[in-house]
């Protein structure tokens, strides 16, 4: 089973003015179909076969393949996982209900202070990464990770995984055609394009 480039919900243009068309299509067609490709050499290379990306990334260090050939799938494995999310995550005009605007609450105070150390926790974040809001046992806590790792790498001996519900491409590739180096006003503009529909239903999962 070969991975392949999942198909957005959505036109390039739908996320405009946020997050601008020629970004998105460069960022889905020519940055992820490239993490795709070098995973799926390197499974076959490997002769590893039908795993699904979760399960990969779970079982990441325990695999019996040369180290530089690990690093690389970590790197272009976790990019498949972390772009996969990232576009089922994006859709604008939604807003938190009052089940999600509760949740924030319990473990952020209300949605702006939420807003607030997350928009600051990726503002100084440095180099390339992601940010993300991750659920554990039903508490609620922002994390980042660098390059393309994701939360659930190597969790596989755990009883209770880190999931995301949230998650912002970091990567200058992300927004520096629209933004340049204004990488605050692509974190601002984020929340304009959150699928909040969909970060309750990853929540109640």
């Amino acid at each position: 089973m070969s991975y392949q480039l999942p198909k957005l919900l959505y036109k390039y243009s739908d996320l405009e003015p946020f997050f601008d068309t020629k970004t998105m299509e460069i960022h889905h067609t020519k940055h992820h179909q490239n993490y795709i490709n070098t995973t799926n050499l390197i499974l076959e290379k490997n002769n590893i076969k039908n795993i699904k990306i979760n399960e990969l990334l779970l079982k990441l260090d325990n695999l019996s393949i040369p180290s530089k050939q690990k690093r690389l799938l970590r790197n272009n494995a976790g990019g498949h996982a972390n772009h996969s999310f990232f576009w089922k995550i994006l859709k604008k005009n939604t807003k938190p209900n009052k089940i999600i605007l509760n949740i924030l609450k319990d473990n952020f105070s209300n949605l702006e202070n939420f807003k607030k150390i997350f928009e600051k926790k990726a503002l100084n974040f440095f180099g390339s990464g992601w940010i993300w809001l991750v659920k554990k046992d039903n508490l609620l806590k922002i994390i980042t990770t660098k390059n393309q790792d994701n939360p659930i790498m190597n969790q596989i001996n755990n009883k209770s995984l880190e999931y995301p519900i949230i998650g912002l491409d970091l990567w200058e590739h992300a927004y520096y055609l629209k933004y340049q180096n204004q990488k605050f006003l692509y974190i601002k503009s984020f929340w304009h394009v959150l699928n909040w529909d969909k970060v309750l239903s990853l929540f109640l999962k």
